[in-house]
């Protein structure tokens, strides 16, 4: 693990991308304290599949009705 000041980082920032593309952890600090740490990106999510919800989301048919006591507090006239 390689650890570089923020102007350092700045300067050698290519070199600090190959090293982190080889398998390396890169930490980056400010004042002497670690701040950032570059890792490789890795994508482990799943691919999106439109409707994966389809027919478990109920929406109730009151939905956009107000509720009396909510439209009193509020000042507003029940539809």
């Amino acid at each position: 693990m390689q650890i570089a000041n923020i102007s350092e980082a700045k300067a050698q920032l290519s070199a600090l991308i190959e090293k982190v593309m080889a398998g390396e952890e890169v930490i980056i600090g400010k004042a002497g304290k670690p701040v950032a740490r570059l890792v490789k990106y890795e994508n482990n999510r799943k691919a999106r599949r439109p409707g994966a919800l389809n027919g478990k989301i109920k929406i109730a048919d009151d939905f956009d009705e107000l509720p009396d006591d909510l439209a009193k507090a509020f000042d507003m006239v029940s539809q």
